[in-house]
């Protein structure tokens, strides 16, 4: 038992497994602040702009029980199909999609202009400097 904990501690400290839990966690929060953003900023902002338009309360009812209009209350009745809900999750999905093409497209162009950078020749040898203080000291005789 000990033997499998001890590889199990080796797997989970690589480096691989750490940054990808890190990714995740990160990731996680990212949705929630693009989840916010659509629902608590653009949604408001479509709303008003086609004079209340909310998304999240469309439905259709696929049962003859449900009478509500609003989703919530619908859904207690019986089945429909929000496709209000589903619009709003399309919109989320299509701006975290652009934001992290952003972030990588920013992140290729550093890249691109770090390897487009001239590397610094290299530092001569001690043989190189000693044959060129010989070149100077000929030179300056001459």
């Amino acid at each position: 038992m000990a033997g499998y904990l001890e590889e199990f501690k080796k797997f989970a400290m690589r480096g691989n497994v750490v940054d990808l839990a890190v990714g995740v966690i990160i990731g996680a929060a990212f949705g929630a602040i693009v989840t916010s953003l659509v629902g608590d900023i653009f949604m408001p902002v479509v709303g008003a702009v086609t004079g209340g338009l909310d998304f999240s309360n469309y439905f259709l009812p696929l049962s003859k029980s449900v009478t509500a209009t609003a989703l919530v209350e619908a859904k207690k009745q019986g089945a429909v199909l929000a496709y209000g809900s589903f619009i709003t999750v399309a919109i989320n999905f299509l701006i975290i999609a652009f934001i992290l093409f952003l972030v990588v497209r920013g992140i290729n162009k550093l890249q691109k202009a770090e390897a487009e950078k001239p590397a610094e020749p290299p530092a001569p040898s001690k043989s190189e400097v000693l044959l060129q203080e010989i070149r100077d000291l000929l030179a300056r005789k001459a």
